[in-house]
């Protein structure tokens, strides 16, 4: 398992949730990416991409201004 970083700050949806989509793209099953934006509707879209695509959703955390997402890439 490796953990990996997406730095999605400052950008509005629907891109941090596009440019998650294709970070995991890009990784493999077990590894965890962690999502660092500023969008208040990440905190709902990202968990509900996970369901969708069934990777899981490890965390989500509200620091200040920014919230981070940790997510397990599942791959079938």
């Amino acid at each position: 398992m490796t953990t990996h970083e997406l730095n999605a700050r400052n950008l509005l949806c629907p891109l941090p949730v596009i440019r998650t989509q294709n970070k995991i793209n890009s990784l493999d099953a077990g590894d965890h990416l962690v999502v660092y934006c500023t969008d208040p509707g990440a905190l709902h879209d990202i968990p509900a991409w996970c369901r969708v695509h069934g990777h899981t959703l490890v965390s989500t955390t509200e620091i200040s201004d920014e919230i981070v997402i940790e997510i397990e890439v599942v791959k079938s």
